[in-house]
């Protein structure tokens, strides 16, 4: 399964609105516009070390100004060094688990590390928000996240990774609540949140990631929230579940199945 195109996005996606509308940009990454607060979550707007089956809908250079920049974890679908850098002459901050941000400092990049649990705030920035209103303020929590699959790998395993490296994101925003669970084994905390208003589903069949188990599991507790399915069908990868789950057999297995959203890579849904 793959999206058949990606919509071109410009700097209006960037701009004032009255709304909260989200885009997914392949892969894992996504951007939101909080009425006028805007922000991404582990964008890869190029310079990816596989091969891709589409083009990203945004350009670095496409971008006048961003609130912050989040990351869950290490792994470079997620944080990408490259796009983070083409982004450091427009970005207000960099956000993520300590040891990310560590490693993001490492890099020139103005890294804020956080701990599970704890909360900050994304302030928009532009003069004026929608009719002449002022930017929102969105508020984002780091969600306990289990992903150090590092400890078992010769190559990767250079240190000891440890539960807090990894994490999701619960963000509240005028309009309403998304969460991001993240890359991460289906853990109770998972199944004990509020029901958000959307979800931002990985529902990738591996067993360091949520499973599809595990995800209908995750759905179905929430069976009221909107899915936006997210890490697949954009790497040319077929031997890799994680990056191959196809979101109409996740339609047909969930409570609801009209919630299950697989817009394309560029295309908004408002919240």
């Amino acid at each position: 399964a793959m999206p058949s195109r990606s919509v071109a996005m410009g700097a209006d996606a960037l701009g004032p609105r009255a709304d909260t509308a989200i885009w997914w940009l392949g892969g894992a990454g996504f951007l939101v516009n909080a009425r006028g607060a805007t922000f991404m979550v582990d964008p890869v707007l190029g310079g990816f070390d596989m091969p891709v089956l589409f083009d990203a809908p945004l350009a670095p250079e496409d971008v006048p100004t961003l609130d912050a920049l989040l990351v869950t974890h290490i792994d470079n679908d997620h944080f990408s060094r490259l796009t983070c850098k083409n982004l450091m002459h427009v970005c207000k901050g960099y956000h993520a688990p300590a040891y990310v941000a560590q490693v993001m400092r490492s890099e020139g990049l103005a890294g804020t590390g956080h701990g599970i649990g704890e909360t900050f705030a994304i302030a928009g920035r532009q003069a004026d928000g929608a009719d002449g209103a002022a930017p929102a303020t969105v508020t984002a929590r780091l969600t306990p996240a289990w992903h150090n699959w590092q400890n078992d790998s010769k190559k990767w395993g250079y240190r000891t990774w440890e539960r807090e490296d990894y994490c999701g994101y619960w963000l509240d925003t005028p309009d309403g609540s998304i969460w991001l669970p993240g890359d991460s084994k289906l853990l109770p905390e998972h199944l004990e949140m509020p029901e958000p208003d959307l979800i931002m589903l990985d529902f990738s069949d591996n067993e360091w990631h949520i499973t599809f188990d595990g995800a209908v599991k995750l759905a179905n507790a929430y069976p009221h929230a909107r899915l936006l399915c997210i890490h697949w069908g954009t790497v040319d990868a077929p031997d890799w579940t994680t990056f191959n789950g196809d979101p109409r057999n996740l339609a047909r297995h969930v409570i609801n199945p009209e919630r299950v959203l697989a817009p394309l890579p560029g295309e908004p849904v408002v919240l």
